[in-house]
């Protein structure tokens, strides 16, 4: 099982690597397929299908609309960040307003719930990633800045993980998940501090035209790191509400996208936040 975990997390972040760096469509495109998949899981996990049915309406109508989003922001993504913004706020009322249809002219096929399940997912994977796209390609900057979405997230498991190991004492969330400890929890964030600083000075500052103080930086870092346990709780709490142990298999190993991409998926928007204030105090984006 560690191998098989092992060689799968080598080649998920190799493919994260090649993917990220070109960017562009293609980056759109598997973020895309990406999302419908995670949808797809939470969706199951939360008891979407009714009667055991394996794909309904109301699923498929949210897939579609996860489609109608990514091509949104792709298109509009050439006139810049300022046209994104109202263009994804549009999708996203119009993605409510399909559930709504949905639920009225399929009445009483699904419950309240369901279609609360359904909105739910839709915000909770599919948007929230999308802020990897914003980040790369919203910025000139993008295929640097958008690492520190990697570095809070991964770079903080793994500094929170060596942490607990060697002196993990008190459990955080004992009935969520016994084995994550406060220690590990302090180590986590002070890691991701620790690497936002070196990254900003060793690449941010260095490559690009952004001076960012690295006070700001170490900040960004901790606050990314503190969102990466919340999302992976969040995401465990899931499971336990459901009583499922993964949400997949499609990654051995590792389970779901949900189980390897819980914590990437609710840091990327506070990340890509960070950076838009930190450039705005900049006045250099």
């Amino acid at each position: 099982m560690f191998r098989t975990r092992l060689i799968s997390g080598i080649l998920l972040v190799i493919a994260a690597l090649a993917v990220v760096m070109t960017g562009g469509i293609f980056l759109a495109a598997v973020l895309c397929m990406i999302s419908v998949i995670a949808y797809r899981e939470l969706t199951k996990a939360c008891g979407l299908h009714p009667d055991g049915e394996g794909f309904c309406s109301l699923e498929l109508a949210g897939c579609i609309m996860i489609l109608v989003y990514y091509a949104t922001l792709v298109v509009t993504m050439r006139r810049g960040l300022t046209v994104v913004y109202p263009a994804a706020m549009i999708v996203v009322v119009t993605v409510l307003l399909v559930h709504l249809f949905v639920y009225v002219f399929t009445f009483p096929k699904y419950h309240a719930g369901q279609v609360m399940a359904s909105m739910f997912s839709f915000l909770y994977a599919p948007m929230m990633l999308s802020f990897i796209y914003l980040l790369r390609d919203g910025f000139i900057q993008g295929r640097y800045l958008v690492w520190f979405v990697f570095l809070s997230s991964w770079g903080s498991d793994t500094c929170a993980y060596a942490v607990g190991v060697l002196i993990g004492k008190h459990k955080m969330t004992p009935k969520l998940s016994p084995k994550k400890s406060v220690e590990g929890a302090v180590g986590g964030v002070v890691g991701a501090a620790l690497l936002f600083m070196l990254y900003t000075h060793l690449v941010i500052n260095t490559y690009t035209d952004v001076a960012l103080p690295l006070a700001m930086a170490a900040a960004l870092g901790a606050v990314g790191a503190l969102v990466s346990m919340v999302g992976d709780l969040a995401a465990s709490a899931i499971k336990r509400d459901h009583n499922i142990k993964d949400y997949g298999k499609l990654i051995p190993g590792h389970g779901g996208i949900m189980d390897r991409f819980d914590s990437v998926i609710v840091t990327t928007p506070i990340i890509f936040i960070g950076i838009v204030l930190l450039f705005s105090m900049q006045v250099r984006c």
